[in-house]
């Protein structure tokens, strides 16, 4: 879409306005860095401004938006060797009532959170987008540059992904909590045997 550079700021101007604070909370949900989703944010629209030709639907502008965060955070986070999500709280707008959409409604533990963590960074950003943001089909395959089957099936091996990673968390945390009782039991067990010692004196 060709227009002039004032046209381009009043166009992106609008944009702030409207997504700027969706934006800010995906990006600090994705980097969980407060000030660096800040940064970010606003590099995001200046990246807007500057590619403003290249938005070839403005009704489709919010899916444009995410496109450019995502891939502004994306090269932060490799830059930086770091993939890392913090948890949300919100419902899922999905259908099914799949094991992990009833989490993914939830305020996500601590086994969850650290699940998201083993998930491949592009499966985690297609959830982010659909579950927490609420992108449509068309606008998730937008945001993230793909097809719509190719995002659909990011979708899909993502849940996957989450179902298994949160599969092996739970069981870790079972084993954690296993230890941590036995060692709760053994200790209490030597003060009663401390105790009775002491009342035989």
């Amino acid at each position: 879409m060709t227009t002039d550079r004032a046209t381009a700021r009043a166009f992106v101007e609008r944009l702030y306005v409207a997504h700027h604070s969706e934006i800010y909370a995906y990006l600090a949900r994705m980097l969980r860095d407060d000030e660096l989703a800040a940064d970010l944010t606003q590099e995001t629209f200046v990246k807007a401004y500057r590619a403003h030709d290249t938005l070839q639907d403005p009704n489709r502008a919010r899916a444009w938006l995410y496109q450019i965060a995502g891939r502004t955070a994306l090269d932060e986070l490799r830059r930086r060797k770091i993939v890392r999500f913090v948890p949300w709280t919100g419902e899922s707008r999905g259908e099914a009532s799949s094991a992990e959409d009833l989490v993914l409604r939830a305020r996500l533990s601590a086994d969850l959170e650290r699940a998201l963590q083993r998930i491949p960074p592009r499966q985690r950003q297609a959830l982010l987008l659909s579950e927490l943001h609420e992108l449509t089909g068309m606008e998730l395959a937008e945001a993230m540059g793909v097809s719509h089957v190719a995002a659909r099936a990011l979708l899909t091996r993502g849940r996957e992904s989450l179902r298994q990673a949160l599969a092996f968390e739970r069981a870790q945390s079972a084993v954690a909590e296993g230890r941590r009782a036995r060692g709760a039991e053994a200790g209490a067990t030597s003060s009663d045997e401390r105790d009775r010692r002491g009342r035989r004196r």
